[in-house]
């Protein structure tokens, strides 16, 4: 008999595809067991949409990948055990492949040949760990040392993986168990938690008889990454190195592993940048205070959001409220609102005393909870960036209000996501269990910042952050070369739920005559065309043009025409009802850095209502083909908005709601909720 243990946490994206492969590679009527460590996304769903069939052990809490093992190794009596990532892909006829090897004398644990999704091979197998090879190691490098077995761990000859052979041990993404081997050898070790688990396994089955077998014959994909990206991941994995040496071996030689380990991190710490040796420096760190065994996982991280904009005042759709209020169904959330880029200054800010009146007002309402496990706070921020000694005062000032806050909640490693980029003065010496950069727009472009010191800032946490997430997938490929493999596309969501059309219009827009050309939003003059919006009400007189939001800008020069309502700020709530009344829906952005970074949550919005849109150009539209019309200049643009009255948009209103269907906030929220807290 045969049984197949899937180990998941956060898994949604991938389960699908692994379940999916095993019937061609051979899982005939074995038992197929997902076992779960409380993912909080849509993993088990995923898992049965894929095979209906499949058992689910719940572990109820995150307990590790060796105590998931051990627990599918349990619901699985008298069966060899295949052990899967939910990010591997067997190709047709792996699992007969590794069972007809597992036939062979004196062989408990097979492996596959393993690919990425290119078909590159990964160097999976490995000899035994010793002090030597680990000094080998940090001295000439994996590859390098990995040449002269007595000084490397890695195997990299190509003619290794060509050919059946045995190892000491392999990377355990996937393996084959016999009975006879589980039954002799007993369950994993548990006190790993991950990383290490597997190597000690399959060297303590070693030491009862039973070898580990290459099958190059059972291939796979193994998509994985996430120890090369996470500088917890890689902390804990080089920790556990020493951690197996010392129980294999004892004290004294698990000093030495310690020091050759110390010296891999500290040779790439220094030679990799403030990028590239971040998850280095972390190591290091991890193997100066390293307790003996990884502290149980506590409760799941609550959320501190250091977000751009204020919940009081600002518009409550914005993408931080969006994905946090998504999150709060699952974590504790305290929102930290903006604490601004700059001091308010007559001469180069717009309405200075109602922007510091309104700031103060809000620093006055302290910490509320305005949704279940959604609490938001104005820390008093001394927002005078430019001087150095200010800013050092300032960070002590906010970080000392929100570490308070966060003991009163009970949140004391959480997961910290940061979009205002004057936030890493603060962040950078907080507990955490993970830091991820929320670069929803590039900061350090906006008008009135003091771009040298903003973007100083930007850099910091482009270099320092555990994860950075993007909305535009041009701001992404831009900063590809600071961020490597931490980058990650986080489109908007939509709340598919609210902005749904309205059958009644609110009476102040019903009054207003058709047709209607409408645009919801802040009505900015840094984002917003105002002399793309005057030629629209000059040449298109017979429709009315009508704007909703709150302005930034003297809006006299559009109200003098007759055919421009400028109905001002509506909440939230009512949105919905008055893009219902929109006959064609705008956006007309002016052409700039900030926009041209851009993805404004809007979009989807209006797609969601099922409204024609008609856009100026910027980058992120070009995944909407055959969603908007696109105008490149003013004129185009009026003339898009003229084929639209007369003509419809490029699809029906049920086509272009349909398109964002899969997008809704909860689902951004889940994949963001993976990357911060993903472990495998």
């Amino acid at each position: 008999m045969l049984a197949i243990v899937i180990v998941t946490y956060f898994s949604e994206r991938v389960v699908g595809d692994c379940l999916r492969s095993l019937a061609a590679a051979g899982a005939g009527d074995a038992r197929v067991i997902v076992v779960d460590n409380d993912s909080a996304d849509a993993t088990l769903a995923r898992a049965r949409e894929a095979l209906p069939a499949v058992e689910v052990v719940s572990t109820g809490r995150n307990a590790g990948f060796g105590a998931a093992v051990n627990a599918g190794i349990a619901a699985a009596p008298g069966c060899d055990v295949l052990v899967l990532n939910p990010d591997i892909r067997l190709d047709p006829g792996a699992i007969t492949a590794l069972r007809e090897a597992l036939a062979e004398p004196g062989t408990g644990i097979t492996v596959p040949r393993l690919t990425d999704d290119s078909g590159h091979p990964h160097l999976s197998l490995r000899r035994r760990p010793t002090v030597l090879r680990a000094f080998g190691e940090a001295l000439l490098g994996g590859h390098r040392a990995g040449r002269v077995p007595a000084l490397g761990e890695l195997v990299v000859a190509e003619q290794a993986y060509e050919r059946p052979g045995t190892a000491d041990w392999a990377t355990g993404a996937a393996w084959l168990v016999s009975r006879r081997c589980l039954d002799a050898t007993g369950p994993l070790d548990e006190r790993y938690f991950l990383y290490s688990e597997e190597t000690e396994y399959m060297l303590r089955a070693g030491d009862r008889g039973f070898a580990v077998r290459y099958v190059p014959a059972a291939r796979a994909v193994h998509l994985g990454g996430e120890q090369s990206t996470s500088s917890r991941l890689w902390a804990l994995s080089a920790a556990n190195r020493v951690r197996l040496h010392r129980q294999r071996h004892g004290r004294p030689r698990a000093l030495l592993m310690r020091l050759a380990v110390a010296l891999n991190e500290a040779l790439r710490a220094a030679t990799r940048g403030a990028s590239g040796g971040a998850r280095h420096r972390a190591a290091l760190r991890a193997l100066w205070r390293m307790p003996r065994w990884p502290r149980e996982t506590p409760e799941p991280p609550g959320y501190v959001c250091f977000s751009a904009q204020d919940w009081w005042y600002h518009n409550q759709a914005h993408s931080d409220f969006q994905l946090m209020r998504s999150i709060a169904a699952h974590r504790e959330v305290l929102i930290v609102n903006s604490i601004g880029m700059r001091m308010p200054t007559p001469g180069r800010s717009t309405q200075v005393l109602r922007r510091i009146t309104r700031k103060l007002r809000s620093v006055a309402k302290l910490v509320r909870e305005p949704l279940p496990g959604f609490h938001v706070m104005s820390p008093l921020p001394l927002p005078f960036y430019g001087s150095p000694l200010l800013r050092r005062l300032n960070a002590v000032l906010v970080r000392a209000q929100v570490t308070a806050v966060c003991r009163a909640l009970g949140m004391r490693r959480p997961v910290v996501v940061v979009t205002i980029p004057t936030a890493w003065d603060v962040v950078r010496p907080m507990a955490r269990r993970s830091l991820v950069f929320n670069r929803s727009d590039r900061h350090s472009a906006f008008p009135e910042a003091d771009a040298a010191t903003i973007g100083a800032l930007e850099r910091a946490l482009l270099a320092r952050a555990d994860r950075v997430v993007y909305a535009s997938r041009a701001l992404m490929a831009d900063e590809r070369p600071l961020t490597g493999d931490r980058a990650h596309f986080l489109d908007h969501g939509v709340d598919l739920g609210h902005f749904t059309r309205t059958a009644a219009l609110p009476p102040d827009l019903a009054a207003v005559p058709g047709p209607r050309i409408g645009f919801f939003g802040a009505l900015d003059d840094f984002v917003v065309d105002f002399d793309l919006l005057e030629r629209v009400a000059v040449e298109l007189p017979h429709a009315s043009l009508v704007l909703i939001g709150d302005a930034t800008a003297p809006m006299e020069r559009l109200t003098k025409y007759p055919n421009v309502h400028w109905l001002g700020f509506r909440p939230y709530e009512r949105i919905p009802e008055y893009g219902s009344g929109f006959d064609v829906a705008i956006m007309p952005w002016q052409d700039n850095a900030w926009i041209r970074h851009a993805n404004p949550i809007k979009l989807k919005e209006y797609l969601a209502l099922g409204l024609p849109v008609v856009s100026t150009d910027f980058a992120e539209l070009a995944a909407y083909t055959g969603r908007v019309r696109v105008a490149a200049g003013h004129a185009a643009f009026v003339e898009a908005v003229k084929l639209t009255l007369d003509t419809g948009g490029p699809a029906t209103a049920g086509e272009l709601r349909a398109s964002v269907l899969d997008a809704s906030w909860s689902t951004r929220a889940r994949e963001l909720m993976a990357l911060a807290e993903g472990e495998r």
